[in-house]
């Protein structure tokens, strides 16, 4: 009885603050939130008027007196001031206690600048932290997924997000080897939404493109099923539905799909050759939304001849992995990058 008290109180938290979703687990609740890193504010008076789930259903459908902003940008702020009121947004939506002053743990890209950690912290503490940890995603996915961070061996961690992809072979509480990228899921659906122009002279929203990718998105060829796509004629400028074939979702995602399979092929040639042949036992893991791409695991293992895993539960590794830090920080003392 006393330990839910003391957790109402305290609601210590872990955060995945995403490029396209933020998600949060609570000490002694598992994961309480998962809604897109989106802001909506109104132009003159700057008042934030939704955040998450709400912001994401006013996306291009706003007049010109509301905007909608995503304040992460290839997984680092771009947006302090949006952040903060995003964070806080999330914070009221959780239910904390308003005497609460939790700890947090906050995962963020490998190799982000110090002024980058210092602006991830400083936002969790305007959102009443009274301790901020910041841990590199890639180690907290590998934890979250069950992987023994501290040992000797090596194990290759894909973590293909909304803003980036990085590639991290994990050993001894450290990352060896590190390869990042401004190409995953966002990089995927714009290139959804540039396929449909040039091809088609259709311009359609973000929210369609992403949801064709999520549908009938594939890294290999697969039959072909007809789908409906709506949008705007370019030419007339009148909305229209035209019937495309999914094959071409792949074309149109094929330039990206081949750009993380040369990454990882590129991590792969700098790991050192101890790690290469525990590589080779344990294989690759995938992880992340972009993770979740149909067959992207049999086109990596078909470039790379090495076996390939996605994660049990992609979505949730860095959270979870996070989370687990949080409850054992002492463990995890290592793998803590920044602290307040």
């Amino acid at each position: 009885m006393f330990s839910k008290f003391q957790n109402l109180l305290t609601g210590d938290v872990a955060i995945d603050l995403g490029t396209a979703n933020t998600v949060i687990w609570m000490k002694g609740n598992g994961i309480v939130l998962n809604e897109p890193s989106i802001v909506s504010r109104d132009v003159v008076s700057g008042e934030i008027i939704a955040v998450g789930h709400e912001a994401k259903e006013m996306l291009g459908r706003t007049h010109s007196g509301i905007e909608t902003v995503r304040p992460l940008k290839d997984g680092v702020i771009a947006d302090y001031k949006m952040t903060d009121a995003m964070i806080g947004g999330f914070i009221r939506k959780i239910n904390l206690s308003r005497i609460s002053r939790p700890r947090m743990v906050i995962c963020v890209p490998s190799g982000v600048t110090d002024v980058e950690q210092r602006s991830v912290a400083e936002a969790a503490l305007h959102a009443n932290a009274s301790e901020v940890y910041l841990i590199d995603e890639p180690m907290a996915a590998a934890i979250g997924i069950g992987i023994d961070v501290g040992a000797p061996y090596g194990n290759m961690i894909v973590d293909i997000g909304g803003g980036t992809t990085e590639i991290a072979v994990i050993s001894l509480n450290g990352i060896g080897t590190l390869q990042t990228m401004k190409i995953a899921g966002d990089e995927q659906t714009h290139a959804i939404k540039g396929w449909f122009k040039e091809q088609h002279k259709l311009e359609i929203g973000e929210r369609t493109a992403e949801k064709i990718k999520c549908s009938v998105g594939s890294a290999l060829r697969t039959k072909g099923k007809l789908i409906q796509v709506k949008g705007r004629d370019q030419i007339t400028g009148i909305p229209k539905t035209i019937e495309v074939s999914s094959d071409e979702i792949r074309q149109a995602l094929n330039s990206t799909v081949s750009e993380i399979t040369n990454a990882i092929r590129n991590a792969l040639d700098k790991t050192p050759p101890e790690h290469a042949s525990d590589i080779i036992d344990y294989g690759i893991i995938l992880t992340g939304g972009g993770s979740l791409l149909k067959d992207l695991d049999v086109h990596i293992k078909n470039k790379t001849g090495l076996p390939v895993h996605v994660a049990e539960d992609p979505l949730y590794s860095v959270v979870k992995g996070s989370g687990m830090v949080l409850e054992n920080l002492k463990k995890y003392k290592e793998v803590i990058i920044y602290n307040t």
